[in-house]
């Protein structure tokens, strides 16, 4: 018998039934292995690139199914077909600011369960820093990015940009997002406050171009106009969410003889900053000022007294985030989304209610 006789004579009876019956079909792709072993198709590419993170129980299960089905990745082809790197860039206007940490772990965990590396990347505001990092994705040298700003950086390339935005949005319908609602959330921080007896609230704003602190805005006037409290554009004033804003705002509206029971701040380190200039200036939170923030960083829950604030989900937002921009990245026609997470109010020490006479 020839040689080339001898092979189809073993292709057609090894791994086959007795009788020469024919061998099931060999799998083609990712997602038929998925679909025979009933996973996911990121569980498959884990256990076929990135194992040590699989169970064994479950690589043991896909190796069988890849075995049974003859499917042979080919690694080059994918690499050329996909240009990944397996690198995707987070940027955030600010690294110092406590909120961006817990969103950051989120992203984090996300991407190491699905072999992604992440590169930070604090942009303080700077178009030129954030066109940077774009430039990366358009060289190559990074699959995507997660926006945690107001803005989106312009990619040169074509088709769908693969960007997410984070705790931010932007109007873009083809950019997905995730953030919560934060006029609804302020609403409930001022609602509250009202509750108490407060009719005298100032407000600490953030940077007048993002988004989310004009919502915030938005939400205070909307809970003084449900409670029918005549709004004073004196007890405003904005800020850039730093410590120091928030002391320079309460030195205002005191040197400007602004009468106030309570204050309601953007963020935390604007509300941690007015506590201490209300302490500064002999006043006792939250017995003649009451105080609340926005965000619940790590630090809130350590002031003295603790700082009432609203609870955003800083880890589910990165988490979601990260798995909307793999997401994109395996489909570019996945359609953009805008998802919004809950915020909840957290009661702590800095608040309560007006005393009599104030």
């Amino acid at each position: 018998m020839s040689a080339d006789g001898s092979r189809r004579k073993r292709q057609g009876t090894e791994g086959g039934k007795p009788g020469g019956e024919a061998q099931p079909a060999r799998a083609r792709t990712v997602k038929e292995i998925a679909a025979a072993a009933n996973v996911s198709v990121a569980t498959v590419s884990r256990a076929l690139q990135r194992p040590e993170i699989v169970s064994e129980a479950t690589r043991q299960h896909i190796h069988d199914v890849v075995k049974r089905l003859g499917y042979t990745p080919n690694a080059l082809a994918r690499n050329l077909r996909t240009a990944r790197t397996r690198l995707i860039v987070a940027l955030l206007p600010d690294i110092a600011n406590p909120f961006f940490s817990e969103v950051i772990r989120g992203i984090e965990q996300v991407a190491h369960e699905s072999g992604y590396s992440v590169l930070l990347g604090e942009t303080q505001g700077s178009l030129v820093r954030e066109q940077a990092y774009a430039d990366m994705v358009a060289a190559r040298q990074a699959d995507g990015i997660i926006t945690m700003s107001h803005r989106v950086p312009a990619i040169p390339m074509p088709g769908r940009l693969p960007v997410v935005n984070a705790c931010e949005y932007v109007k873009d319908s083809q950019i997905s997002s995730v953030y919560v609602d934060n006029i609804a959330a302020a609403g409930i921080a001022v609602d509250y406050l009202v509750m108490l007896g407060h009719c005298d609230i100032a407000f600490i704003s953030g940077p007048p171009a993002s988004p989310i602190c004009v919502d915030r805005e938005q939400g205070y006037r909307l809970a003084l106009q449900r409670a029918d409290i005549a709004i004073n554009p004196a007890l405003t004033v904005a800020g850039d969410f730093s410590i120091e804003a928030g002391e320079r705002a309460i030195e205002l509206l005191l040197s400007q003889g602004q009468s106030f029971t309570a204050v309601f701040c953007s963020n935390d380190e604007m509300a941690i900053g007015a506590m201490r200039a209300l302490s500064a200036r002999g006043l006792r939170v939250p017995e003649d000022v009451s105080v609340v923030g926005f965000d619940d960083i790590r630090f809130a829950r350590y002031m003295s007294p603790a700082l009432t604030t609203i609870a955003q989900p800083k880890n589910a937002l990165g988490r979601e985030a990260m798995a909307m921009l793999i997401e994109l990245l395996n489909d570019v026609d996945v359609p953009a989304r805008k998802r919004v997470l809950s915020a909840d109010l957290v009661v702590r020490g800095s608040t309560a209610p007006p005393l009599r006479g104030k």
